[in-house]
């Protein structure tokens, strides 16, 4: 797919993803989506890419939704007559439920506003990054609509629920200090210092450590944050290490530090994943 809308930047094994519409704040259109999952999926297939950093071009990460349509913007009636909702999905969802499954670790570096979609969509993200000057915020009820995104999932379980309902009540946009102090961004940094503190902490993943090891931990955690008993955490753990122990990853990892040298991990996520992996999307787990 060419991109109009993103920059895809890979060096040294970091990927940057940038939303480009800057004259536009970054605003999220459909074509935005659909290149976001073209290249969330083509770093998936690239065994180059250990870490991903979504940012934004010029002042603004993403102000959110597109408007240009008007009043009608968030209308799906238009042409849907007899159209299930599958055919009518929240784009915002379908790009953070693909980065909810996503092997490579995501990282934003929040380099101005990140309003509406452009704050839900960076809820499955690992670590969030802002720049000191940047604001957020979910809008929703004050465009007469709800969360989206599946915000309503991520985002109790990033922040707690009494600061995600008292922050989407409001509406307010607030600044970085706030997202801060609430636990929605992991560290605030001067402008110009943002994207090289991302590249730092993507460096000493992709520097370390097993991409196997990565893509496997990120699912386990993420998904385990559904589950009713640690029993079910102690159930994959023991499905996992069992794959993983047996790994040419594992045999290198501890060889390297009995011998006290850097490990040189080269197992591929792409395709060296153990059998079970995908596991959440099983009908049954036994």
């Amino acid at each position: 797919m060419e991109y109009q809308e993103i920059q895809y930047a890979l060096a040294e094994r970091i990927l940057t993803l940038t939303l480009h519409r800057p004259d536009k704040l970054n605003a999220f259109t459909a074509r935005m989506l659909s290149e976001l999952l073209d290249a969330i999926d083509r770093a998936d297939a690239d065994d180059d890419v250990r870490a991903i950093i979504f940012t934004g071009a010029g002042r603004a990460f993403c102000a959110g939704a597109d408007l240009s349509s008007g009043s009608g913007t968030f209308d799906a009636r238009a042409g849907a007559e007899g159209v299930g909702i599958e055919q009518r999905r929240d784009g915002g969802g379908r790009l953070t439920l693909r980065l909810y499954d996503c092997k490579k670790p995501l990282i934003a570096a929040i380099n101005g506003p990140a309003v509406g979609v452009g704050v839900t969509m960076t809820l499955p993200m690992d670590v969030r990054m802002a720049a000191s000057d940047a604001r957020f915020g979910f809008v929703f009820a004050r465009r007469g609509i709800c969360l989206e995104a599946a915000s309503s999932w991520f985002l109790p379980r990033v922040v707690g629920v009494s600061r995600a309902l008292e922050w989407t009540y409001s509406g307010r946009v607030f600044p970085a200090s706030e997202a801060l102090e609430g636990g929605l961004v992991r560290s605030l940094h001067p402008p110009a210092e943002l994207l090289p503190a991302a590249r730092t902490l993507a460096r000493e993943i992709a520097d370390n450590t097993s991409a196997i090891s990565v893509a496997m931990t990120r699912q386990l955690v993420w998904k385990m944050l559904g589950a009713d008993h640690p029993m079910e955490a102690h159930k994959l753990d023991s499905r996992a290490i069992t794959a993983l122990g047996q790994s040419a990853d594992a045999h290198e990892g501890v060889g390297a530090f009995l011998a006290k040298r850097k490990a040189e991990f080269r197992q591929r996520p792409s395709r060296e994943m153990p059998a079970f992996f995908p596991w959440w999307k099983e009908r049954r787990f036994e």
